[in-house]
């Protein structure tokens, strides 16, 4: 029977790529990491490793191992979670993955508000592209996450959470500020600044550039909004944003797609395990906040 330490070890080893690291992320001596390895290797008498170009690389029994590992670990520690919140979920961990964009203008004070309603849980969020984020749910690397609805597929449940429009903006300067809208092809030809691949508001410029027959002016690419927003005010670049993101903002302007695009976000989770009490209590706060008819959140 495999050793649940062992596959901890081996996990963080295949992650890592290097012993010294693992063992250091783990707080154990490299030398004993090492020894695991070796005895792992020999109760289940295959290669789990091959040592090229001074990095460590899964062999294809490796790779089997560690996702195997992967699943094991993860469901070790939502049982873990779950365990630890069963005393009036006094504690337990919520991580979510979320897109940066509506990490910084949309899930702030629902954060605050679930946790100001179960003080003894812990938030994680990981940042990440909505991309990013719909693989990690899919391998098991996330509980929750935020995705595009028109991109959740039949292995994950998802719950509506947010309708909001995709618009271009502008500095006060731009003459198309005063316009009821901006054409795609007129949009493309001006120089932008956009996230990087991942985004969804990249991946929607990429499709309707390709769409168009046309090339886009990528002057500055960066996933720091703060940054795009400087270089917008000065007049460099123009870029996209959900509207709400912009709506704090008095030198900055919203102008609609000749063609309005509107994302529908959901919040996610895999259908192959349960959730941890605590993450129902957030799906169940959420829910709840979803149907709230003032809210922004209400498709």
């Amino acid at each position: 029977m495999l050793d649940v330490k062992w596959l901890r070890q081996f996990a963080a080893v295949a992650r890592e790529g290097n012993i010294t690291r693992a063992a250091k992320q783990l707080h154990l001596a490299q030398p004993a990491v090492s020894m695991t390895l070796k005895k792992l290797e020999q109760q289940l008498g295959v290669a789990l490793f091959d040592r090229r170009q001074g990095r460590l690389h899964l062999t294809t029994e490796g790779e089997r191992l560690y996702q195997h590992a992967r699943q094991i670990i993860n469901a070790l520690t939502l049982a873990e979670q779950d365990m630890a919140a069963l005393q009036n979920l006094s504690s337990g961990e919520v991580c979510i993955g979320i897109p940066s964009m509506l990490g910084s203008f949309y899930f702030p004070p629902l954060l605050m508000a679930f946790k100001h309603q179960y003080p003894g849980l812990s938030i994680r969020v990981e940042e990440a592209g909505t991309q990013d984020v719909l693989a990690r749910l899919c391998q098991g690397q996330l509980g929750l996450g935020i995705v595009l609805t028109a991109s959740l597929p039949p292995e994950l449940t998802g719950l509506p959470l947010l309708r909001e429009e995709m618009v271009a903006v502008v500095n006060e300067d731009h003459p198309a500020r005063t316009l009821p809208f901006i054409t795609m092809e007129a949009f493309l030809a001006e120089e932008l600044a956009l996230f990087r691949h991942g985004f969804f508001h990249r991946e929607y410029i990429d499709a309707m550039a390709k769409k168009s027959g046309l090339e886009p002016r990528i002057g500055f690419e960066s996933n720091l909004i703060p940054l795009l927003k400087a270089v917008v005010r000065q007049g460099f670049a123009i870029t996209t944003f959900l509207r709400m993101a912009i709506k704090d903002d008095p030198d900055l302007f919203a102008v609609s797609f000749a063609e309005p695009y509107f994302l529908d976000l959901c919040l996610a989770w895999p259908n192959n395990r349960p959730l941890s009490r605590a993450e129902q209590a957030f799906v169940e706060f959420m829910q709840r906040s979803a149907l709230t008819p003032s809210g922004s959140c209400t498709l």
